[in-house]
């Protein structure tokens, strides 16, 4: 029961969530991220590495990202930068099991956008 709750926060979450494994294969996209990432290929690109979807010197910073996570189960976020067009910024997370051993990571949008919809408006949904 508990991991449909995780994945249903997840799937209506409106900001992307790509989930990577350790070898950088893309291996969950919510609807947000299939949609955002569309002329990409969507949710072809699950399966794929995600390090062929960056130049090479994103490649390079992910790395050095997920090595730090790595170094210390308390390297656990890191900001890597402010998305102007859309007013977010934008962190690597890291995933961790149960022990706290890595296990992937992902990246997380969290948007500065005051929210335009009515306190408790039913008649709406977002």
């Amino acid at each position: 029961m508990l991991n449909k709750m995780f994945k249903s926060v997840l799937e209506q979450d409106r900001a992307s969530v790509v989930l990577c494994d350790l070898e950088h294969i893309i291996v969950y996209m919510n609807p947000a991220a299939i949609d955002n990432y569309g002329k990409r290929g969507g949710a072809k690109l699950i399966g794929r590495s995600l390090l062929d979807c960056h130049n090479e010197n994103s490649v390079e910073v992910i790395k050095k990202v997920v090595a730090w996570f790595g170094e210390s189960k308390q390297n656990n976020m890191i900001y890597t930068f402010f998305n102007a067009k859309d007013n977010k910024d934008v962190y690597m997370v890291a995933l961790r099991d149960d022990d706290g051993t890595l296990i992937g990571y992902y990246e997380k949008h969290e948007y500065r956008n005051k929210e335009t919809a009515s306190v408790y408006d039913f008649s709406h949904s977002l």
